[in-house]
């Protein structure tokens, strides 16, 4: 009677278990880069929400916008990242910036994120 293998073997246990490490530590850098964004995302959202913003001048606005930033704790998000431009009934909000993590000895990871936002006048909704 022949007796077949079953299961793994150590050694193919351990490499399987430091590909799914990897794979974990680099979600461990990469959600906080996402979760930043996001609230990005809301915070421009939350001022095309709010009926007067639209109507406030731009140095209110980027101020309203680090307002909403500072309770998310966005802390890579500068000030001349954002960009405000005068369009036909309002404002249009744009946010660009670049997050660097280092990941392990010599590599990082980069994430370029970009968010815009159209503020109307009349009630900040289109």
């Amino acid at each position: 009677m022949k007796r077949t293998q079953r299961g793994m073997t150590l050694i193919s246990f351990i490499i399987v278990l430091a590909v799914v490490g990897v794979f974990v530590y680099m979600g461990m850098k990469l959600i906080p880069m996402y979760s930043e964004y996001y609230a990005v995302k809301r915070a421009l959202a939350a001022l095309k929400a709010d009926p007067g913003a639209a109507n406030s001048d731009p140095a209110r606005i980027r101020d309203l916008f680090f307002r909403k930033l500072y309770v998310s704790y966005a802390d890579n998000v500068k000030r001349d990242h954002l960009k405000i431009e005068r369009r036909d009934s309002g404002y249009l909000m744009t946010v660009d910036y670049e997050i660097r993590k280092p990941l392990i000895y010599n590599l990082d990871i980069v994430g370029k994120f970009h968010a815009e936002e159209q503020l109307r006048r009349g009630g900040g909704l289109d």
